[in-house]
This record gives structure tokens, C-alpha cells and sequence, in this order.
């Protein structure tokens, strides 16, 4: 294929469409970046609740922030 016989338009057509898709996907890293981040706090404070340390000695220790 050379490059004479592009179709111009048609790669602005989709050249459009694929920053309208990045947005999206963009957005649906973040939503699920935040979902991770949540399990983790939460399975971390299950393993705090399991050793039997208290929020504040978990503190004091730096686990938690």
C-alpha cells in the first residue's frame, strides 16, 4: 500500500473515534484502580483484626496511615 492510496477522511473518522474510546478507557482505569485500592485497605484491616492489634497500636506501628 503506498501512501498515495490512503483515504484520508477515513483515518480522521477514526482517528476521532479513538480519542472518544481513550477518554472512556481512561475512566474505567480509574473506577477500577479505586475498587483495588479498597480491597486492599479492607483485607488489611481484616489482617490487623485478625493479629488482634487495635486501630491505634496498628497506627503507632506505621501500618496504617
Amino acid at each position: 500500500m503506498s501512501i498515495n492510496s490512503i483515504d484520508h477522511t477515513e483515518i480522521a473518522d477514526v482517528a476521532s473515534k479513538w480519542d472518544y474510546k481513550d477518554e472512556t478507557a481512561s475512566n474505567i482505569a480509574q473506577c477500577k484502580r479505586q475498587k483495588a485500592e479498597a480491597r486492599r485497605r479492607i483485607e488489611m484491616l481484616r489482617d490487623i483484626r485478625d493479629s488482634g492489634l487495635t486501630i491505634a497500636e496498628a497506627k503507632e506501628l506505621g501500618l496504617i496511615h
